[in-house]
């Protein structure tokens, strides 16, 4: 049993500038290690069990904890980066903490 469960970040990410997304793509893999996250799942193929399929990417990155998901999310370090994904793409995000096994 571990003392802290983990923390999750999940976005569903629709990409409608497939040039300036790359940019996002290109940086935030290193803004997530920097902040102690790794990919869980990064876009992958989706099969849609029950309910319409999302449109766009799905992705995952663990944390450590739920505050340090929200911590990423919230950086001074995410935030430049953040605005690229905004820029390019409609998205949502939810921090979900994880199950204390």
């Amino acid at each position: 049993m571990t003392d802290t469960p983990k923390g999750y970040v999940v976005a569903e990410v629709d990409v409608h500038d497939p040039e300036g997304f790359a940019a996002y793509r290109a940086a935030v893999p290193a803004v997530i290690a920097q902040l102690g996250g790794r990919y869980i799942t990064r876009g992958g193929a989706i099969t849609s069990v029950e309910g319409e399929a999302p449109t766009g990417r799905i992705v995952i990155v663990e944390f450590p904890s739920k505050a340090q998901a929200e911590a990423f999310v919230n950086s001074a370090e995410y935030a430049p980066v953040a605005a690229i994904r905004h820029r390019t793409s409609t998205s949502r995000l939810f921090v979900v903490e994880g199950v204390d096994l």
